[in-house]
């Protein structure tokens, strides 16, 4: 009999559902397959979906996968939802929405509950999206929490992030202070048959006059480029040490699928230019170290609690909850063990 791993590499749908259920449940023989797995991953687009409640995310997210059906890719859906804080329960309802792909063997949605992990996405999403490349699937698309203006994780994994907005949720100063749209490579319009369409767009074109391209591209893969010259959305512009990607802003209506094709071109030109640059590596890396550090940090945590008994762990914490011990002196105590304990 083949292992899970090797069957997921055949294209076995089944094993493939069963070991992304090992891996969001955080199994050993689920970490086992990720690290026989990861040398076949690397391949896919990732495509990050992000924006406030209510934008049509999942529509739009419905409508991109079946035009990329239509160029004969093979399509993972990863969709998060938010966990309740009281049951822990999440709906899961995103694929009520698209319906539309039922039934397609070259499509497949992974639905995720967030279980209280902040940022938009689930703690186990990453490696999700790692099976899925491995498995042979050419687009990833990633749909964060509805969570608004903090879901930059995405960055951290996607090569193409999506920031979705919609006409009527908020003034034209709420779109251009959100922290959310620093992370845009393109910016969506959606519900564009609505009124306020137009405001909504000139506000983000607005933003981005205001804003900075190269430091909105950049500064979250840790290096600053200098200011590009004005250009036309969703080019290169030309800097003095490199070219800029200018986000563009494209308008669409998912509900019948308007914009949609100019969309799909905005995201292929954005993984050409990636390459083009050197900037696809740069993000790949980026995203591998952020996985490495989450990593380190599970497992320093995890020998941690098996070097240090419970019950001194909670007397550390009392004595900062009566204030005779600060937090800095807690973790001293607990790490060195040459803290001041009383």
């Amino acid at each position: 009999m083949m292992s899970l791993e090797e069957s997921v590499l055949q294209g076995d749908r089944l094993a493939l559902a069963r070991l992304l259920t090992q891996i969001e449940n955080d199994t050993s023989d689920g970490r086992i397959a990720l690290d026989i797995l990861f040398p076949h991953a690397g391949k896919a687009h990732l495509i990050g979906v992000t924006g406030a409640p209510g934008t049509g995310k999942s529509s739009l997210v419905n409508q991109l996968a079946l035009h990329f059906r239509r160029q004969s890719k093979r399509v993972a859906i990863v969709a998060v939802d938010p966990s309740s804080p009281f049951t822990g329960g999440a709906v899961l309802g995103d694929r009520v929405r698209m319906k539309d792909l039922s039934g397609d063997n070259g499509v497949f949605i992974r639905s995720m509950a967030s279980r209280g992990s902040i940022g938009g996405l689930a703690r186990t999403t990453a490696n999700a999206v790692q099976v899925f490349d491995a498995a042979g699937y050419e687009i990833i698309l990633i749909e964060t929490v509805g969570a608004g203006q903090s879901e930059v994780d995405i960055a951290k994994l996607a090569h193409t992030t999506l920031v979705v907005e919609a006409p009527g949720l908020g003034d034209d100063i709420q779109a251009i202070k959100a922290g959310i749209l620093e992370i845009a490579d393109i910016l969506v319009v959606n519900k564009a048959d609505r009124p306020g369409a137009e405001n909504a767009e000139k506000a983000l074109k607005s933003m981005l006059d205001l804003g900075h391209p190269t430091q909105r591209v950049y500064i979250h893969h840790g290096s600053l480029a200098p200011a590009p010259l004005p250009v036309e959305e969703g080019k290169e512009a030309r800097g003095s040490e490199m070219d800029v990607w200018v986000p563009p802003i494209q308008k669409t209506i998912a509900a019948d699928g308007k914009g949609i094709d100019e969309l799909v071109q905005h995201i292929a030109r954005h993984g050409e230019y990636l390459k083009a640059s050197g900037d696809w590596a740069v993000r790949e890396r980026a995203r591998l170290e952020s996985e490495v550090e989450a990593a380190l940090q599970s497992a320093l945590m995890d020998q941690f609690h098996e070097h240090v008994p419970e019950d001194r762990f909670n007397k550390v914490v009392s004595q900062v909850f009566d204030r005779i011990l600060s937090p800095g002196e807690a973790v001293k105590a607990l790490t060195t063990g040459n803290g001041r304990l009383k």
